[in-house]
């Protein structure tokens, strides 16, 4: 399965010598670029369509998408902080509080990540889109 998803992802990228066709460097820039506008604009949600991305457009397995979605938001997140902090718009408290939280519960998630199963994975995902989904029409 892996390696069908490996072609499947090189056929779409181009990647006959290991460069990426000029169509999908743009498809993958305006991903990208959706994604950061996202995470910017709402303080961390760009790995909720980060993940489906690279699954669909990248054809990336499950456990790869969350990790690498993981990998892609920190540096935005932090990047979207700075900016934030710089504009005065950061109160200490709940930084140092939740933020602390957030590091503890990402290394947690970080080593759930290796040993749940994918379908678990896939579950608990859709339940927080949805839960998040609904708390923002109510």
């Amino acid at each position: 399965m892996l390696s069908k998803n490996l072609e499947k992802r090189e056929e779409f990228l181009g990647l006959k010598s290991d460069k990426l066709s000029f169509k999908a460097k743009m498809v993958l820039l305006v991903c990208g670029a959706l994604i950061g506008i996202v995470n910017g604009f709402f303080g961390g949600g760009g790995g909720m369509i980060c993940v489906p991305i690279l699954q669909n457009v990248l054809q990336l397995e499950e456990k790869y998408s969350h990790a690498t979605a993981i990998a892609i938001i920190f540096p935005i997140s932090f990047i979207s902080a700075v900016i934030y902090l710089l504009s005065s718009t950061l109160e200490t408290i709940p930084l140092v509080t939740v933020g602390s939280g957030v590091v503890i519960g990402g290394i947690i998630g970080s080593f759930l990540l290796k040993v749940l199963p994918t379908k678990a994975i896939r579950v608990i995902f859709a339940l927080i889109m949805l839960a998040g989904g609904i708390r923002l029409i109510i």
